[in-house]
């Protein structure tokens, strides 16, 4: 699955536990007609992957959905869903290298003795 918009906040990396389980959150605000704060979550390795990205950029966020189960002390079972994100794009830079420059208009020959008959040609 997949996330456009533009980034909101990012936050620091930060580290849980004593075996260093590390996660870094980043929120998304979709562009739509109701524009949606997603926040996803990056961790372990993939808190890198948000050093390049400021706020205020668009991008494309690869995310999964996760879910688990929990039982409090009471016995009483939870449930908790989280979007990961695994990978994260820029789309100004996308979006501007798909669309070759238009040359001048000097490049192009002009037309000249235009005439009926040439606009036939087609075979068929």
């Amino acid at each position: 699955m997949e996330i456009q918009g533009k980034i909101k906040m990012i936050d620091e990396t930060k580290e849980y536990g004593s075996n260093g389980f590390r996660k870094r959150e980043v929120v998304i605000t979709t562009e739509e007609q109701y524009p949606q704060h997603i926040m996803v979550e990056f961790v372990q390795d993939k808190t890198d992957l948000l050093n390049n990205f400021q706020v205020g950029q668009n991008v494309k966020v690869s995310i999964n959905l996760r879910g688990r189960e929990w039982v409090n002390p009471q016995g009483e079972t939870k449930y908790f869903n989280s979007i990961q994100g695994w990978r994260i794009e820029n789309l100004q830079d996308a979006a501007s290298g798909e669309v070759p420059p238009v040359p001048p208009m000097d490049a192009f020959e002009p037309v000249n003795e235009l005439n009926a008959d040439d606009h036939d040609d087609l075979p068929f």
